[in-house]
């Protein structure tokens, strides 16, 4: 009898649900920034939405509010996809300095303490609002 070893599957780093509710930039290598909002966070990408998409493979700088400050990792965009207002595209962190990292972390383990909490007390929870250091960059 043939025995299949099955592979194991690399564990997917903590992802965050932002819904678009913080802003980001994009920075192009040219140097133009595009503004854009932040729908999933991890530390190993995410999900933007773009009002018009960049080139997939393209190589950019994000600035990515947090509670703590601001993380500017460098990320490769991928594939597009067309959205409600715009375009949700995925990217990849390609460099992230150690010290961004454990803050980048920290705040998504933050932010995912928080959705816990308010799924426990219920949707008519009376906690407030997440709020970020710079909302609107």
């Amino acid at each position: 009898m043939t025995h299949f070893v099955q592979p194991r599957r690399p564990i997917r780093a903590p992802r965050v649900n932002l819904r678009g509710s913080v802003s980001a930039t994009v920075q192009l290598e040219n140097g133009r920034q595009v503004l854009a909002k932040i729908h999933q966070l991890s530390v190993t990408g995410g999900l933007l939405e773009l009002s018009s998409y960049l080139e997939e493979r393209s190589n950019v700088r994000l600035g990515l509010p947090l509670g703590f400050g601001i993380v500017r990792p460098e990320a490769e965009m991928l594939f597009p996809m067309c959205g409600p207002q715009g375009y949700l595209q995925p990217f990849r962190i390609t460099r992230l300095w150690g010290e961004e990292r454990q803050l980048l972390e920290a705040e998504i383990t933050d932010l995912l303490k928080q959705t816990v909490v308010r799924s426990t007390v219920g949707p008519r929870s009376s906690l407030p609002p997440r709020s970020f250091k710079l909302d609107s960059f």
